[in-house]
């Protein structure tokens, strides 16, 4: 598959090259801008957003290393499908991960750190697409992991949490938003009443979704998926 003919990338002018061309395309793969089986030129990338081509080289090694793009010799550089085996396998290290974040979190609930969490739901609220409502939700999930003090927790899930987050996007063309805000709410009524089981079970909740609509998206979206030899769906489910 080529790449689009209206394709456009947008860079962050605060980064260095090579962080400008990974972001960028990471976040074209992750809204399927470039959908799975797009061939990936480097001097066409490099031409398109005004860079050379060393550093879109280093971009797609980085990709390549978080399972979104495919480099196959002599043949060219592909966007992977989705491996259903390792969505599966990082939601539940991000859940074990975030429900003790929350948990610190309840411990330690700052009144500034609380009102930032609303002011987020409050824009949430405000997002007129998935594309505006993502960035939104990752910053709520990375406010608990500030509030609970392991920043740097949540930057090892976001070097894991690539497959996944192409499903959430999925996610978020096909089911509903307010649900999900109706959950980071209670998330937050919970941080804030000091209360760690009860926030712990709204997060495990809220991460568990992924798995409940995982089906119906591969369906709707079967170019999209492929699988690990002799995977079975149904083991590492939560129930």
């Amino acid at each position: 598959m080529p790449l689009p003919a209206a394709f456009h990338l947008d860079l962050a002018p605060d980064r260095n090259a090579q962080q400008q061309a990974s972001g960028a395309l990471r976040n074209a793969i992750l809204t399927g801008q470039l959908p799975p089986g797009t061939r990936l030129s480097e001097q066409e990338i490099a031409d398109s957003i005004g860079l050379s081509r060393q550093p879109v080289r280093e971009a797609f090694l980085r990709l390549a290393g978080e399972g979104l793009l495919e480099i196959r010799p002599q043949r060219g550089t592909f966007v992977s499908k989705i491996t259903v085996e390792e969505v599966l396998a990082v939601r539940f290290v991000r859940e074990a991960v975030e429900a003790d974040l929350i948990r610190i979190a309840c411990t330690q609930p700052d009144p500034a750190a609380i009102a930032q969490l609303r002011a987020l739901l409050d824009l949430q609220a405000k997002a007129a697409s998935p594309a505006a409502f993502m960035p939104l939700d990752e910053a709520f999930h990375r406010q608990i992991a500030e509030l609970a003090g392991r920043a740097r927790a949540w930057d090892h899930l976001q070097k894991l949490k690539s497959q996944m987050d192409r499903v959430r996007f999925l996610q978020l063309q096909e089911f509903s938003i307010p649900t999900l805000i109706a959950q980071h709410s209670a998330m937050v009524d919970a941080i804030e009443a000091r209360a760690p089981d009860r926030a712990e079970a709204e997060i495990r909740k809220h991460l568990r979704l992924i798995e409940a609509d995982l089906a119906q998206i591969e369906a709707e979206y079967p170019d999209y998926f492929t699988q690990s030899p002799n995977h079975d769906t149904a083991k590492g489910r939560a129930e």
